[in-house]
């Protein structure tokens, strides 16, 4: 679980690397499934068991991604106590927007084992020779010589190797499914860069800083909650154990972290980069009682849907 956290975390930085990082590692997972806890029934239940097995893993995936996608529990996360977050047309359409950001990363395992389990053809090969249709099983037993009985037998014949002929033309059937299958991901993939490409405000090098900023904003985020936790846990130990007065340890406010929890929508208006980076720029005050701002452009463009938030909801190349 933990090394496929570590996969999907690279993954979530929408790099190529980590995606065809995800895409090796179910693909090598669909093989050693398929051969070690794939046998065919060859009975009735030929058609469930075989779409079980290649539909069920990769529906657990997709949960699985879903599950372990920080932007997902960022999204969900006080929603319910916050309600207002979803009145009106233009928050609905932001949440639905983060959502479809999370999905397309959380896609990439599924569509992986789809494409890798159709190519193989074993659980699409069982599956279909047992489905009762009886246009369809007349139309693979086409060539068959009709002494077999194939289209009523045709469920007896993944565990009989003597039918190859059949079984081939269920694995090409399968495989060309196959392609179909990553010629359209990588076909839609294509579609959605060339889109936020094209409705970008910004330059191709103020995106790239922009995701370099908010994966090293995310790590230092991380280290930084994990130190100053243990510090705050090391003061209340000693506090309790030595009956002391604790040390003061400054901790953000509930309204604090609420207000750096939240997708950020990136504006040309305002130079932030994320909503902690906004939090710092606007709401803490200097010593001489002026909130510090940061540069301001004069643009008063409207930035599309496709780059309203920071952590990981862009396509990048």
């Amino acid at each position: 679980m933990d090394k496929f956290k570590t996969i999907l975390n690279i993954a979530s930085k929408q790099t190529n690397l980590g995606f065809g990082l995800v895409a090796l590692m179910t693909a090598g997972g669909e093989q050693i499934f398929s051969s070690v806890a794939f046998k065919c029934p060859c009975n009735d239940l030929n058609f469930l068991y075989g779409m079980v097995f290649l539909l069920v893993p990769a529906l657990a995936l997709l949960l699985l991604g879903y599950i372990l996608s920080k932007k997902m529990w960022k999204l969900l996360t006080g929603l319910w106590y916050n309600r207002a977050k979803l009145y009106g047309w233009k928050n609905l359409a932001v949440t639905c927007m983060a959502f479809f950001q999370i999905s397309s990363t959380a896609l990439v395992a599924p569509s992986s084992w789809i494409a890798v389990a159709l190519l193989n053809g074993n659980y699409y090969e069982c599956a279909m020779s047992g489905i009762n249709v009886s246009l369809y099983n007349q139309h693979v037993c086409r060539d068959v010589n009709t002494d077999l009985d194939c289209a009523t037998k045709l469920h007896m014949f993944p565990c009989d190797k003597r039918h190859e002929e059949v079984l081939r033309i269920l694995r090409s059937q399968s495989q060309i499914l196959g392609w179909l299958v990553i010629t359209s991901v990588m076909l839609s993939s294509l579609l959605i860069i060339c889109l936020a490409r094209c409705n970008s405000p910004i330059s191709y090098q103020q995106l790239k800083f922009w995701m370099v900023y908010a994966q090293e904003e995310s790590d230092l985020m991380d280290l930084y909650t994990n130190k100053h936790a243990m510090e705050l846990a090391e003061r209340n130990l000693k506090s309790f154990f030595n009956q002391t007065e604790p040390e003061n340890v400054i901790t953000p406010s509930n309204k604090d972290w609420e207000k750096i929890s939240a997708l950020y929508k990136f504006s040309t208006k305002d130079h932030f980069y994320s909503t902690l980076h906004r939090y710092v720029e606007t709401n803490l005050e200097g010593d001489d009682g002026i909130r510090m701002v940061s540069v301001r452009s004069n643009e008063q463009t409207d930035n599309p849907a496709v780059l309203h938030f920071v952590d990981g909801g862009m396509v990048s190349m």
